[in-house]
């Protein structure tokens, strides 16, 4: 056992540089080591060999995190030799042509992952091989470099999130009639939810449409899916819309509707486009919610008063933030409600068209609504998403105000919805006992305080007069042919609902 300590004490370890230099003097030392036993191993360690400097213990050590732009080497690169010129003491640089770990993506494109140094090597080495030649977008199209903002603009390719939803679906027709190659963003579900763009399959112009399953929570996969379709404008219309709704999952709206669009402005970033996408962010009228001023205009001072606002808010800002710091086109389009017959069934105006359509076909006896008195500017949808692609047709990017300019009450909504299947309503009692009655004395809407916001915002009309000014753009559908249009189409859905059971 003696024997041993001594050999472990008297062997010291030597660089590359002292190998052959010292390798006499090691194996003298080696060789005297048994003859001291255990007394020389206590004096060996105060009487060092002046030949032999100890290197320090070896560390695990953990590779610092790569940048995403970090894995990958250019086109320029791909004649490199095999294994390029390193330092002392320093791993090889693999080339691109020779990947570390071969996968369909390196196969595919042609890059491959970055060898790095082990990190205690020289400075100077380290430095020299993680220093790869990075393009300004490792997934950009042939010649990126010589585009500008105006002739990306020219290839006509939109990106749109939220495509599934009534503003998508209207935005969509419009893009592909002015000849844009549209691309949407739908989450994955147990049932699709894609009827709204049904009616465009059939027609020749699907082929320039595509679907890509994705998430506004998922910054992974918008980075993938905005490195492949290039965009040259992006809609950002997906959110958690529902306003009470939003009360109850205030986290997850949060997350979608605000955070959602921090992440989609990255992902742009990301891949080298911030200097040629177009970004469009949906903000809303709920920005405003118990604001002082009436009419409210882009001056107006934002005060949410629910969750829903609240991440609205942050979009907002972070979109203005993003264009002011990067330099993005992106743009904020403050849109009152706008409402169409593609609308939700779980919205208010939607909710008064359908109970309509099935009360004037008896199969509903009487709708239960919330507050009656609260305000709202209406216009629609098909007018708002023009203004949306006016908005990015500016040669500055901005925020807009795209409102009717008139209010009305929950109550006039559904006085003029009874009004298109020819009934006139009557009402009676104050709060949750109010109720509307038709002509025939039948009680066809009731109050239910269970539908009240636990924050309601009274009054909301918007001013879109800079639009007019600098867009151009004005409402071309009233109030009341708005409430016609819903009525009679979900009459006529009730009806052929009515003829597929029979």
């Amino acid at each position: 056992m003696a024997t041993s300590s001594g050999s472990g004490t008297g062997q010291a370890r030597r660089t590359p540089q002292q190998a052959d230099t010292n390798a006499s003097t090691t194996s003298n030392a080696d060789a005297s080591a048994p003859a001291t036993g255990a007394s020389g191993a206590q004096s060996s360690s105060a009487t060092a060999e002046p030949s032999a400097t100890p290197a320090p213990p070896r560390r695990r050590h953990r590779p610092a995190p790569l940048s995403p732009l970090q894995d990958y080497q250019s086109d320029d690169a791909l004649n490199a030799p095999a294994l390029a010129p390193t330092s002392p003491g320093t791993t090889p640089v693999r080339s691109p042509r020779q990947p570390v770990s071969p996968s369909p993506w390196t196969q595919r494109t042609g890059f491959a992952t970055q060898a790095f140094p082990p990190p205690r090597a020289s400075a100077t080495a380290t430095a020299t091989a993680r220093t790869p030649t990075v393009p300004a977008s490792v997934f950009a199209v042939p010649g990126i470099q010589h585009f500008t903002r105006e002739s990306w603009a020219e290839r006509k390719v939109a990106l749109i999130t939220g495509i599934t939803g009534q503003d998508g679906s209207y935005l969509t027709e419009l893009l592909l009639d002015k000849g844009y190659q549209v691309h949407g963003i739908i989450r994955r579900s147990s049932s699709f939810n894609t009827s709204r763009l049904h009616h465009l399959f059939s027609e020749e112009r699907v082929e320039r449409l595509a679907l890509h399953y994705g998430d506004l929570t998922d910054s992974t996969n918008l980075v993938h899916i905005i490195s492949q379709v290039q965009p040259s404008e992006v809609y950002n219309l997906g959110a958690q819309s529902h306003v009470k709704v939003s009360f109850e999952m205030a986290e997850y709206t949060a997350d979608v509707d605000g955070t959602g669009a921090l992440r989609l402005l990255d992902a742009i970033r990301t891949c080298g486009l911030d200097h040629l996408v177009k970004f469009y962010q949906a903000s809303t009228s709920e920005l405003y919610g118990q604001a002082a001023a009436c009419p409210q205009d882009e001056s107006t001072p934002f005060h949410p008063r629910s969750p829903y606002g609240v991440a609205k808010l942050y979009a907002y800002w972070i979109t203005v933030n993003y264009r002011e710091s990067y330099g993005i086109f992106a743009s904020n389009g403050i849109l009152f409600n706008h409402e169409s017959p593609r609308r939700g069934r779980t919205f208010v105006t939607r909710k008064i068209s359908r109970a309509v359509a099935e009360i004037s076909l008896g199969r509903q006896e009487c709708m239960v609504m919330g507050n009656l008195d609260a305000l709202r500017d209406w216009g629609h949808a098909r007018d708002y998403v023009e203004g949306m692609w006016r908005v990015l047709q500016h040669t500055t990017p901005d925020d807009f105000v795209l409102a009717s300019g008139e209010s009305h009450t929950v109550r006039e909504f559904i006085e003029s919805a009874f009004g298109v299947i020819g009934r006139q309503l009557t009402w009676s009692g104050e709060g949750v006992h109010e109720v509307g009655t038709d002509d025939a004395g039948r009680v066809v809407v009731r109050v239910d305080a269970r539908y009240f916001r636990p924050a309601e915002v009274d009054r909301l009309q918007g001013d879109a007069g800079k639009a007019r000014r600098l867009l151009g753009w004005s409402p071309s559908v009233g109030f009341a042919e708005l409430v016609r249009e819903m009525v009679q189409a979900d009459v006529a859905s009730a009806r052929d609902l009515i003829e597929d059971l029979n």
